[in-house]
Formats: C-alpha cells, structure tokens, sequence
C-alpha cells in the first residue's frame, strides 16, 4: 500500500494537511505499540513495525519536498540515489551569487540584509514548488524530469535557508 492510500488520500502533490494529520492520529492510535504491551512478542514487533512505517509514510507526504519525491518515485524516477547533477546554467550562477551573497553578510553581521536574503529564497521555495506541482500534475515523462529538475534545485534552496537560519542564530549570539 503506498502512502497516499495508508492515509485515504488522492495520489497528488497539493492535499489537505488537516485530513492528513487527522487520519495519521487515528491509525497511530491503532498501531501504537503502547496498544501491545501484553501482546505476544510477534505482535509487539508487527506494531512497532507498522508505527515505524505510519511514522514515515506521514513525514514523507507532510513535507512537500518528499511529497514530491515520493510521487516522482511512484512514477519510476528515484532521486534518493542519483548522481546526475543540475543542468541549469541560470541556476548555477544563482547559486554561486546566493553563496557570495550569504558569505559578504557573515563577514558584515547585517541582520537585516540576511532576513531580506531569508525572504528572497522562501519566494523561490514558493515559486519552484508550485513548478513541481504543475509538472507533477501533467503526468507525463518529460513533465516528470522537470519536476526532477525543480526538485534539485529545492533541495539546494531548503538547504541555504537552513545555513541562513544558522547564520542568523550565529549572528544573534
């Protein structure tokens, strides 16, 4: 049983997270091992299992990261072990002008430069994750390695968001 059918929901990248939260406290109350503890040690490791299981299934369509991921996997395309790398020049330079960017801030602790720098990359989450649900929503092979592409360069952009979110930390101490 794939994800979306453990949680009762349509196979797509926009859902409902209030349905999913809600079907994901009613199967962890029917496979928490706390429901076990008299049960036969089969039984407790057939729950410990499946909560693991619900556990990872629910992280997976919460994030619309792994969402997007998982419905590219569901679909033949597993980016969890590739080795291709991006192939957008426009992107690349972006990248290396983010990084120069994110560096030049350290080296100024400007505060304030680095919650504009915050807010420009969190509208390129935006702006990338409604790319991947378009393509998601196409369903069609080359639309599929266009979400692949965008997902790459999610990746990077959730991740510069964290060393930003560290910096700011850093910076605030």
């Amino acid at each position: 049983m794939n994800h979306f059918e453990l949680f009762n929901l349509p196979e797509q990248f926009e859902l409902d997270l209030a349905q999913l939260s809600a079907s994901y406290q009613k199967l962890q109350q029917l496979t928490h091992p706390d429901r076990f503890a008299t049960a036969s040690d089969q039984q407790r490791l057939l729950s410990v299992q499946k909560n693991a299981q619900l556990n990872d299934a629910y992280q997976a369509l919460k994030s619309p990261l792994l969402r997007a991921e998982y419905l590219l996997e569901l679909r033949g395309i597993d980016l969890k072990h590739e080795t291709s790398t991006m192939q957008d020049g426009m992107f690349l330079m972006q990248q290396m002008e983010w990084r120069e960017q994110l560096e030049d801030i350290q080296a100024s602790a400007d505060l304030d430069a680095l919650e504009d720098m915050d807010d420009e990359i969190a509208g390129q989450i935006k702006l990338h994750l409604r790319q991947v649900e378009d393509q998601l929503d196409a369903a069609t092979d080359e639309s599929h390695q266009y979400a692949a592409d965008e997902i790459r360069k999610l990746k990077f952009l959730y991740k510069l968001r964290s060393e930003i979110a560290n910096l700011e930390e850093k910076l605030q101490d």
